[in-house]
């Protein structure tokens, strides 16, 4: 017992109470920005979150995708016109914005909000 209490004080202490944003709570934080999100210290992609839970996803390429989002299970999911298989992440928030833990492919993918950004412009949809 006193080896698992010795190895608890060396972890964060948000480490040991952190949990993912609820679906209202992502909603609510999300709702109306645009933001850019990078991974490995790289930018990952920006995506807009219309109201009712829509969204428009762009990889830093300009092209860009509708889809939609829904809590399940604890995570938040995301599908896309283009893929209909679901992309769940874990949410949470941290000091500077949030912090999103993909659940559904190998190995583990994190990315991170950078910035608000300007509105998104999609060279695919004449926007």
């Amino acid at each position: 017992m006193r080896r698992i209490a010795a190895a608890l004080a060396f972890l964060p202490m948000s480490a040991l109470a952190e949990t993912p944003m609820t679906g209202d709570e992502f909603d609510a934080y999300m709702t109306g920005k645009t933001l850019t999100f990078s991974a490995n210290g790289m930018p990952y992609g920006i995506e807009y979150y219309a109201p009712s839970r829509r969204v428009i996803w762009s990889f830093i390429d300009g092209d860009c995708v509708m889809g939609e989002w829904y809590e399940a299970d604890g995570a938040i999911c995301f599908v896309y016109e283009n893929d209909p298989e679901p992309k769940c992440w874990e949410v949470f928030r941290d000091p500077g914005g949030i912090r999103a833990e993909f659940l559904d492919g190998p190995g583990a993918s994190v990315i991170y909000e950078v910035e608000e950004s300007e509105p998104l412009i999609c060279d695919n949809m004449g926007a």
